[in-house]
């Protein structure tokens, strides 16, 4: 059994946080490959490590000195050396990172320091290899991650290394230079190095014990999922769920490795794994397995008389969005009816009025509707697919609870039911929802 795991900033954000890596580590001798991410907040008034180093850059940019945001850089790391009780020259390693933001002017590379310093920690106080991340990661000259040729450099440096410790969120871009993924990235890097070596599980630790079925703000008692697919994650996630990278599944999804979201405060707990298909394993009679959404949407409704023979309409609208620049959220569509769902930001300053009036002017609709200020809701299960009355049950408790639905979209693999309801009705929706399919 070959391990990876990745710890998260809650899981490196202190001296007794970090004990706690080192103490599920060494229990168990398959987790040889240790990712970690940059120290997170200590409370709730803390600043995270990698947000201090963005202000650091901005600084350098706007002011030509960081010196002294850096040091409250260097007051944490210090501080967690000390604590540890580590022997390591970190004012030496500091000194030179300081030296290097001030040389190169990168916000990428700036920000990407707090992994690295992380690492460092780590593998001092492991007693494992660093191997830094910029070694192995590569983007492409798009910006992509260049999948098959990160994945010789990982099995090449890693091939002899039994034990190692990998800073997370960072590679280098086709210039050579430090590039960052986006914000939680470390997730990513953790599942890339879990197809490098072709790992039988990748361990992602955080400070929750996995998926909730869903918000717990709004169902303070929520149960844990214990088992989801790589697809219903991904409709969770797209629709707000966030504990996990969304783009984290794509490296390990195609290996079909399994991902094991952990508790690094509560080891103990099962936590989620999210897994292919074919290893999908159902607890009971479960029907669905999550519910997220997203609030301020705005739905354009256009009405006309046979549209399904007038051949080109869906694509003349669909040009009016594309010229703006604008991303659709869905289309749910009827005979003579066409929906567009869009993020309200989107159309701000005159936007919206600016999309009506050039599809009116395209397509002759009989009739535009816009209705603004919706909330999406997706429910999101395997068992929905196989079980008779699912949609039934989710639109009697919406009936019960008094919320009205505003819009419909089924997938047509019946994974996932996504209706849109005025934000108002967001809370009590999640609520009616999961009271009704969860025991």
């Amino acid at each position: 059994m070959l391990k990876v795991c990745k710890f998260g900033g809650t899981s490196m954000a202190d001296a007794s946080a970090i004990r706690k890596v080192k103490d599920i580590i060494e229990s168990d001798n398959s987790r040889k490959y240790i990712v970690v991410s940059a120290p997170g907040k200590r409370n709730k008034s803390d600043i995270k490590i990698t947000d201090t180093l963005y202000a650091c850059y901005r600084d350098l940019a706007d002011k030509g000195s960081f010196k002294e945001r850096f040091a409250l850089i260097r007051e944490r790391f210090t501080g967690i050396v000390k604590d540890l009780n580590l022997s390591i020259d970190f004012d030496k390693i500091l000194d030179q990172t300081e030296a290097e933001i001030a040389e190169k002017k990168s916000a990428d590379f700036t920000a990407s320091r707090g992994e690295y310093l992380s690492a460092r920690i780590m593998a001092e106080y492991l007693g494992f290899e660093f191997v830094d991340a910029e070694d192995m990661i590569r983007f492409d000259s798009h910006g992509r991650l260049n999948d098959e040729y990160t994945d010789d450099k990982v099995k090449t440096r890693l091939k002899n290394i039994e034990k190692a410790v990998i800073p997370g969120f960072y590679g280098r871009n086709h210039e050579g230079k430090v590039k960052t993924f986006s914000r939680g990235g470390s997730d990513i890097t953790g599942s890339v190095i879990a197809r490098g070596v072709g790992a039988d599980l990748y361990e992602n630790w955080t400070d929750v014990s996995g998926f909730l079925v869903c918000d717990p703000r709004i169902v303070p008692d929520a149960k844990t999922i214990r088992f989801i697919t790589y697809k219903e994650l991904r409709e969770l996630s797209y629709m707000g769920a966030s504990v996990l990278h969304a783009e984290a599944i794509f490296p390990v999804m195609k290996a079909k490795i399994p991902i094991n979201i952990k508790n690094t405060f509560k080891p103990e707990d099962a936590g989620t794994m999210i897994v292919p298909n074919e290893q999908y394993k159902s607890l009971g009679n479960e029907i669905i397995t999550g519910i997220a959404g997203k609030k301020n949407f705005t739905v354009i409704f256009i009405e006309k008389s046979m549209m399904n023979s007038e051949v080109g309409f869906v694509r003349r609208v669909l040009s009016v969005i594309e010229h703006h620049g604008l991303c659709i959220e869905h289309v749910p569509s009827g005979i003579d009816t066409l929906s567009i769902v869009l993020e309200s930001e989107q159309l701000k300053n005159g936007v919206l009025t600016d999309i009506v009036n050039e599809i009116r002017e395209n397509v002759s609709p009989d009739y535009v509707h816009v209705i603004e200020n919706i909330s999406l809701i997706a429910t999101v299960g395997h068992g929905m697919a196989r079980r008779q009355g699912t949609a039934a049950t989710l639109f009697s408790a919406l009936a019960a609870a008094g919320i009205n639905i505003a819009m419909i979209d089924q997938g047509s693999s019946e994974l996932n039911i996504i209706i849109g309801v005025a934000n108002d009705d967001y809370e009590n929706c999640i609520k009616a929802i999961y009271n009704a399919f969860i025991n």
